[in-house]
């Protein structure tokens, strides 16, 4: 038997468990729950904390969402598994949701996925305040990082990286061991700075660039492959861990949302890339290299199940919350244009699903 949460809708969360233990649900899909379930993306984790927060302060009758950090990638798969009061309403993520993450949503009956445009980011490399300002270009990055590299003898073949510190890729930058700590493979910044950051530095090599229009698969493996030498280092979906290692070792740079460089401007700096200073801004006017939209997607089958989630969707999209002036404002967050966010928000009263190709 299936059930279509849509059809349930004015169904009380008690009662919910009962109508699908007569489904044959699993024991712990009948449990019910009465608070609105949120995971994803660390970066927008702060923004959806403080509108939970917010939210659970501003009124008696529901409880305050439950936000967890999964990575977006981590996030969308939970989000994916199905629907139903074990599954997650919303997730929060750092990148668009690809197609394949549709179709794995829409393969386990997950068919009427809202998105909800929450403003911009910026993908920022950073060091401590006690160090220099890093100067440095994306195709500075893109060797630093890359799994393979031109080979700097000539020619046109690709090497593994052989670069150990910053001055062997640039004269003028330090002579410092290259040591980076960033996200991991299921997080949206990784994604995001190696399509923003890495891929445009690899662009700036003309094979490289020519195999994009004859081998985009190819292309995109070279381009987005990070070393796994001991120059990147995998530092967890904890950004505020990244801060804290930053401090510890001024060496060593770190990777993470603009969000997480405003609220830490006492202990470290954002390097400018390309001549541009990451600023609020420099984010909005799409200035800054490394910037970026942030979504969160909601689980329309369950609006009118799970207490709450409509009305936590409403305070999210207010503009108290996403306005130029607003409360996410202050955490860091960069405003969509006031068009824009008109659109959003009548999107979002409305429910309006994604179709079901991009």
């Amino acid at each position: 038997m299936t059930i279509d949460l849509r059809a349930l809708h004015y169904v009380a969360p008690a009662i919910l468990g009962l109508v699908l233990a007569a489904a044959g649900v699993s024991a712990q899909a009948q449990a019910s729950r009465d608070y609105v379930s949120v995971v994803g993306s660390s970066t927008v984790y702060p923004f959806a904390t403080a509108v939970a927060e917010n939210f659970g302060r501003s009124q008696r009758k529901f409880k305050t969402p439950k936000v967890e950090q999964t990575g977006t990638g981590g996030g969308i798969k939970l989000f994916c598994s199905g629907v139903g009061v074990s599954d997650p309403d919303i997730v929060t993520a750092s990148r668009r949701i690809k197609q394949s993450e549709l179709d794995h949503c829409a393969a386990n009956g997950v068919k009427d996925v809202v998105e909800i445009k929450i403003g911009f980011d910026g993908i920022v490399l950073v060091n401590a305040n006690v160090a220099p300002v890093f100067k440095i270009t994306r195709r500075d990055l893109f060797l630093a990082l890359a799994k393979l590299v031109p080979d700097p003898a000539g020619g046109r073949k690709l090497v593994p990286n052989p670069y150990q510190t910053w001055r062997d890729i640039e004269p003028s930058l330090p002579a410092d061991r290259i040591e980076v700590l960033g996200p991991p493979p299921t997080s949206g910044t990784r994604d995001a700075f190696a399509e923003l950051v890495l891929e445009p530095g690899c662009e700036t090599f003309r094979e490289l660039a020519a195999r994009k229009k004859t081998d985009a698969g190819g292309f995109r493996a070279v381009c987005h492959a990070i070393r796994e030498d001991g120059a990147y280092v995998e530092a967890g979906e904890n950004d505020n861990l990244i801060v804290q290692k930053l401090n510890v070792n001024p060496r060593a740079l770190g990777i993470f949302g603009y969000s997480f460089l405003e609220q830490n401007l006492d202990k470290i700096h954002g390097s400018v890339i390309e001549g541009v200073v990451p600023t609020y801004d420099s984010i909005a006017a799409g200035k800054y290299p490394g910037a970026r939209a942030l979504y969160i997607y909601v689980k329309k089958a369950h609006a009118n199940v799970i207490p709450g989630l409509r009305q936590y969707i409403a305070e999210f999209t207010s503009n108290r919350a996403l306005g130029d002036e607003g409360y996410l404002a202050d955490k860091g967050l960069v405003s969509l244009p006031a068009a824009e966010r008109a659109r959003v928000q009548a999107d979002a009263r409305a429910l309006t699903p994604l179709p079901a190709k991009l």
